[in-house]
C-alpha cells in the first residue's frame, strides 16, 4: 500500500500481485507474498524483469449501519535485474632508456610484464594488451631523454578465475575485490621504484629506470552480455549494469545495449 494508506487502519486487506507475464504470482521456491502484501523474490533473474502490479482490496465499514464497501487500489512497479559492472584497470607509465634502438627495451618490457603477472597471479588477475612505444622527450633542465611509454590493462579473468568463487553464483563481488587488490599492489610496486630512485640522488642512476609521477590508472567498467548502462533510463543507478529492455540486446562485454526491434524479452544477448 502507499504511505497514506499505511498510516491508517486497514480492514480485511487482501493483495493480488500480477507479474510481467500477466499471471497472478503465487508462492513457489522463488516468489512469495507475505501476509502484509510484501512481494519477496529470491535469486532474481533477467527474465523476471518488467511490470509488476499489486492490487490492494480492503473494506470500509459504516459504524451506524455496519454496511461494508470494498475499496481497490492498484500500484504499478517497473522492476529490472541489474549487476555490478566488472572492473578492470588501464594503466600507463614511463621508463627512461638509453636508446630507442636495440633489444634491451623489449627485454625490459617482457620482464616487467612477467613481474606484474607474478605479483597478482594469486588474485586470478593478469596483464592484458600490453604495449610500448619509445619517444624522445625534452625535459626541463635535463635536455633530451629517450623514454618508453608503456600501457597495459589489468583484468580479473585470468585462466582459472572461476575456481576462486562458487560457480553457482555470480562473482562480481569476488572479482571486483580481487582487481582492487591487484591495482593496489601494482601501485605500491611502482611507488617503491620511485622510492628506490630517491635514494640514488648522489649516486649514478641506471639508464633504464621508472619515471617518477608517470604512473596513471583509469578504471574501465564492462557489463556482462544481456546488460548495459543507461543513465537516462536508470538515473537512480547510473553506474549499474541493468538488463537490456525489449527492443535492445548486448552480445558482449560492452556497456551499452544495442537496438534490435525483433527482441521482445529482457536480457537478450543476440538479435534474431
Amino acid at each position: 500500500m502507499d504511505f497514506g494508506r499505511a498510516s491508517k487502519e486497514t480492514v480485511d486487506p487482501t493483495y493480488l500481485w500480477i507479474g510481467p507475464n500477466e499471471k497472478a504470482l503465487t508462492g513457489n521456491n522463488r516468489i512469495s507474498v507475505t501476509n502484509t502484501g510484501q512481494l519477496m523474490v529470491k535469486d532474481f533473474l533477467e527474465a523476471l524483469s518488467g511490470l509488476y502490479t499489486c492490487t490492494l482490496s480492503y473494506k470500509t465499514i459504516k459504524a451506524e449501519t455496519q454496511e461494508e464497501t470494498i475499496i481497490k487500489k492498484r500500484y504499478d512497479f517497473m522492476i529490472f535485474a541489474y549487476r555490478e559492472p566488472d572492473y578492470s584497470y588501464q594503466m600507463a607509465l614511463r621508463f627512461t632508456t638509453k636508446s630507442c634502438i636495440g633489444r634491451f627495451n623489449d627485454l625490459l618490457f617482457r620482464v616487467l610484464k612477467k613481474i606484474l603477472d607474478n605479483l597478482i597471479s594469486d588474485l586470478s588477475c593478469h596483464v592484458i594488451e600490453p604495449s610500448y612505444k619509445c619517444h624522445l622527450v625534452k625535459v626541463p633542465d635535463r635536455g633530451l631523454i629517450n623514454e618508453l611509454f608503456i600501457a597495459f590493462q589489468v583484468n580479473p579473468f585470468a585462466p582459472g578465475w572461476k575456481t576462486a568463487c562458487n560457480v553457482s553464483v555470480d562473482c562480481e563481488d569476488i572479482t571486483n575485490h580481487n582487481i582492487l587488490q591487484a591495482r593496489d599492489r601494482i601501485e605500491e610496486f611502482f611507488r617503491s621504484q620511485a622510492n628506490i630512485l630517491s635514494h640514488h640522488i648522489n649516486r649514478s642512476v641506471p639508464a633504464m629506470h621508472f619515471v617518477d609521477h608517470s604512473f596513471q590508472v583509469v578504471r574501465m567498467d564492462s557489463c556482462r552480455p544481456g546488460f548495459g548502462k543507461n543513465e537516462g533510463l536508470h538515473s537512480n543507478c547510473a553506474s549499474c549494469c541493468v538488463v537490456c529492455s525489449p527492443g535492445t540486446f548486448s552480445p558482449d562485454v560492452d556497456v551499452t545495449c544495442q537496438i534490435c526491434i525483433s527482441v521482445h524479452s529482457y536480457g537478450a544477448k543476440s538479435c534474431p
